[in-house]
């Protein structure tokens, strides 16, 4: 009996994930992302951070070294300049901040080849909300060689500016503010858990030692975190690998939702998209919960990067609580026995 009914399960729970998408080709970008619970939390005094559905976002900025795989993926032979100009040539001139290199002409015969300069893990800057958005459309095509960067999580067919909505049944996109905030700063503990000042886990400021030391970050607190100096250097690079302050993350585990760079999110602020985070060369106060900033979604700032946000499709969902389901009936068949 028991054989049989294991040899019903088999078939049950492969039929049910043979029902989910495959892609032929492997994402040449993976991104690790965390889980962010506790929907229907309560908003905080600031009105933001109430998310009413569990949602996935970015553990850490998208990196240089993703950036630059996706550059040579849709902008290695085009002539569209919205491609082209998803390179900006301050990502190889501000050593603050470097960066990719571009060489080549961009076509059939001499394409652009893009080189990662300096350590692939810190976030890439120098990206408008557009370019952002595109990174999300390719990712939410396949992140494949040439998948699209105009369809997707956004419609933009070559626009560079102007405000455009999120598509719905987006599952790779910016993270709206509140997602934004609910991950920066939300408790983690059930409805009304509420909210930390710092998305270190804490209600005093961070400190900027670069290690395994709690509540760290990097920005400026009287000196920089990567020099541990008052003085500031133009050929210094300030930008900090990708969860170096191991011991200061988030209640849900993202680091660096304080400090390196500031992030954008899909909050419309007048003609502006939101951006959150504070940065390396900022003070502690934009690192603060009640710090709410924004910019021309064309702008291309030096103190700005992204990560993204996740919604898994309806159906996988429904498929994975089915397969959970057998799983669970098995079980009770089984202790019946």
């Amino acid at each position: 009996m028991q054989t049989t009914t294991r040899r019903i399960l088999v078939v049950a729970l492969f039929s049910v994930f043979s029902l989910v998408p495959s892609r032929s080709a492997q994402p040449l970008v993976s991104l690790e992302m965390v889980n962010v619970g506790d929907p229907g939390n309560t908003a905080d005094s600031t009105t933001f951070g109430a998310v009413d559905y569990v949602f996935d976002i970015g553990k850490y900025e998208v990196t240089i070294g993703q950036y630059n795989t996706f550059l040579g993926s849709v902008a290695a032979v085009t002539g569209d300049s919205y491609l082209i100009n998803l390179w900006d040539a301050r990502m190889a001139s501000d050593l603050n901040i470097a960066g990719i290199s571009r060489s080549g002409a961009g076509t059939t015969g001499d394409a652009y080849r893009y080189s990662v300069i300096g350590s692939g893990n810190h976030p890439i800057a120098y990206v408008s909300w557009f370019d952002a958005a595109r990174f999300a459309n390719w990712m939410n095509n396949g992140a494949t060689h040439g998948a699209s960067t105009e369809t997707g999580a956004y419609t933009l067919g070559g626009a560079t500016n102007g405000i455009y909505p999120v598509n719905p049944g987006a599952t790779w996109r910016l993270p709206s503010e509140d997602e934004w905030y609910k991950a920066a700063y939300y408790k983690s503990d059930g409805t009304n858990a509420g909210y930390w000042f710092y998305p270190t886990q804490s209600d005093t400021a961070p400190g900027n030692t670069i290690g395994g030391d709690p509540n760290q970050a990097n920005y400026y607190a009287d000196d920089f975190a990567v020099t541990q100096s008052v003085d500031y250097f133009s050929s210094t690079n300030y930008l900090t690998d990708a969860g170096v302050f191991s011991n200061s993350p988030g209640a849900y585990g993202t680091f660096d939702q304080g400090g390196n760079l500031f992030e954008w999110n899909d909050a419309v602020i007048g003609s502006d998209r939101g951006l959150r985070g504070g940065t390396w060369f900022d003070l502690v106060k934009d690192l603060q919960s009640t710090n709410r900033a924004h910019s021309g979604p064309s702008n291309e700032g030096f103190l700005v990067g992204f990560r993204l946000a996740s919604v898994p499709e309806p159906s996988t969902y429904a498929l994975l609580l089915l397969g959970a389901g057998a799983v669970y009936a098995w079980k009770r068949r089984k202790r019946s026995l």
